[in-house]
């Protein structure tokens, strides 16, 4: 007699694992390091594969690492998307972002009146948020329509890139600008303080009231301006180059931010636009990507059409959901998955697990895991609930630290929060597909443009684990083919929940 064939279609649960990379064992390697027993059993016992999380496979520029936006977005879209970074080098390339009416009009705009540009992003190449030589394009646009005056508000990394490499970046910076025949760095200060993304205002503030009105630290140089901090490029204070004469946004002036991705950005523009309005500066604003602001802030480069996704199909199939993570995830499982649509649709519910305190993820890499592990296994019980979609932000968020040893921590403390996932699946009679959206922890140190090796926080372009724990009524379990993409995962969820999936999905299903 054969075995009995394996009960695929029912009720599941989607983890994913953010940051959870594929490597080999390294010194370097996080989840390598950690004692990780439940993780080692579930890619050894149940059916996986390693899937394509970076690159063209998911809709990046060729070599790109991945990261949790994209991620997401493809992980719910059921097919790789054009990423705003692939957009917009597609424009430099034709040469229709040096073109851009609007980018055009404003530049005209400004030189007539002989006013200033300023712009505003992330100065490294990490291409998570933004890559430094986009800068060069619109600064040879701004020379092109001889704008007098350019002047760069340079937010320095150390997350996407290696720390303690900001000065190199922004030696770039004056070489583009050099190259161009525009701009000049008027101003630095850190991500931390630029990007934050949990909301923090007085962390935002610094940066706009440094680009605005020109408060804070002066310096002679950019080594001045890196050097006056000892928590690395991500904490650089606010620095005002004394080289730069009146380089406060004034009236009349114009803005243009450069970062093509919007979540860390667009708190800092939404108060930016804020405060000159408040002190009576009016200022017209341009972004080089499409930003998720409060006032519309146009775009010189939209974006890709996401719809039609897994969203949209649990919709379609009167599907109930629960999507839940920590703040610093929640977008991603609901907003990102949903294909970059903030509509809450009928049948899905948001569970977003705040912290109690400020975040201190070295000291507390465990972060609030345990609330929402147990968010995930109550949601797991439900029996009303068809998917529960969660994220684990802890090997990431923790990983971007680059402290190895908390890192490690970090993927222990998820290991246990699967065992426990993956209990009350059993017991509610639930499969589980658990996937990284792209990798991280596993590689914790990078070579640095100067030959060092150094603390590495950021993304990587390894294959990420996908594990299916099916349901079965024997021990007969499906087998995963070798090769795989975040695009396939949509359609294999809508397959374990017994749907076909959707005709915009170009994923295919697993099993």
């Amino acid at each position: 007699m054969s075995a009995p064939e394996p009960v695929l279609a029912g009720r599941g649960v989607l983890l994913v694992l953010d940051g959870w990379g594929a490597a080999p064992a390294a010194e370097d390697n996080a989840l390598a390091l950690a004692h990780t027993p439940v993780l080692d059993d579930l890619v050894a016992r149940f059916p996986s594969t390693l899937a394509e999380a970076s690159g063209g496979a998911v809709g990046l520029l060729p070599g790109t690492v991945g990261n949790s936006e994209i991620g997401h977005m493809v992980i719910g879209a059921g097919r790789p998307l054009p990423y705003d970074s692939l957009l917009v080098q597609q424009a430099i390339d034709t040469g229709a972002l040096r073109t851009d009416p609007q980018l055009g009009a404003l530049l005209e705009k400004t030189a007539t009146a002989e006013r200033a540009l300023h712009l505003i992003g992330l100065c490294s190449d990490g291409q998570i948020h933004a890559h430094v030589e986009h800068l060069g394009e619109l600064l040879a646009a701004a020379h092109a329509h001889q704008v007098g005056r350019v002047f760069i508000h340079a937010i320095t990394d150390g997350r996407d890139v290696a720390d303690h490499t900001g000065e190199s970046y922004l030696a770039r910076v004056t070489e583009i600008a050099a190259e161009a025949g525009a701009g000049q760095i008027a101003t630095v200060i850190g991500r931390g303080y630029a990007m934050d993304k949990a909301g923090d205002l007085d962390l935002t503030e610094h940066a706009v009231t440094l680009v605005a009105d020109g408060r804070g630290t002066p310096a002679d140089s950019v080594h001045a301006a890196v050097a006056a901090t000892d928590r690395g490029d991500e904490w650089v204070p606010a620095t005002v180059l004394t080289t730069a004469e009146g380089a406060s946004v004034a009236d009349g002036d114009a803005v243009l931010f450069f970062n093509f991705r919007s979540d860390r950005i667009q708190q800092f523009a939404d108060r930016l636009g804020e405060h000159l309005a408040h002190t009576g500066r009016s200022v017209e604003m341009l972004s080089l990507a499409q930003y998720d602001t409060r006032a519309a802030i146009p775009a010189l480069v939209k974006r890709a059409d996401a719809s039609g996704g897994l969203a949209d199909e649990l919709t379609a199939a009167g599907l109930r959901s629960v999507r839940i993570a920590e703040t610093e995830k929640f977008e991603h499982v609901t907003y990102y998955v949903n294909g970059r649509d903030a509509t809450v649709r009928d049948g899905e519910e948001h569970v977003r697990i705040t912290a109690d305190g400020k975040a201190d993820y070295v000291a507390r890499p465990q972060m609030n895991l345990d609330r929402v592990t147990t968010a995930v296994v109550e949601a797991a019980h439900r029996k009303d609930v068809d998917l529960v979609v969660a994220n684990l932000a802890n090997i990431d968020v923790v990983g971007h630290t680059g402290d190895l040893a908390a890192t490690v921590l970090a993927c222990e403390a998820t290991d246990t929060a699967v065992g426990q996932i993956l209990q009350a699946a059993r017991d509610s009679h639930r499969w589980v597909l658990a996937v990284g959206d792209h990798g991280n922890a596993e590689q914790m140190t990078k070579q640095a443009p100067d030959g060092t090796v150094r603390p590495y926080g950021g993304h990587t372009t390894n294959r990420v684990p996908l594990v299916v724990v099916p349901l079965t009524n024997g021990t007969s379990e499906p087998v995963l083919p070798e090769s795989a993409t975040l695009a396939d995962v949509a359609p294999t969820l809508l397959r374990l929940l017994g749907h076909k999936p959707g005709s915009a999905m170009t994923g295919r299903p697993l099993l």
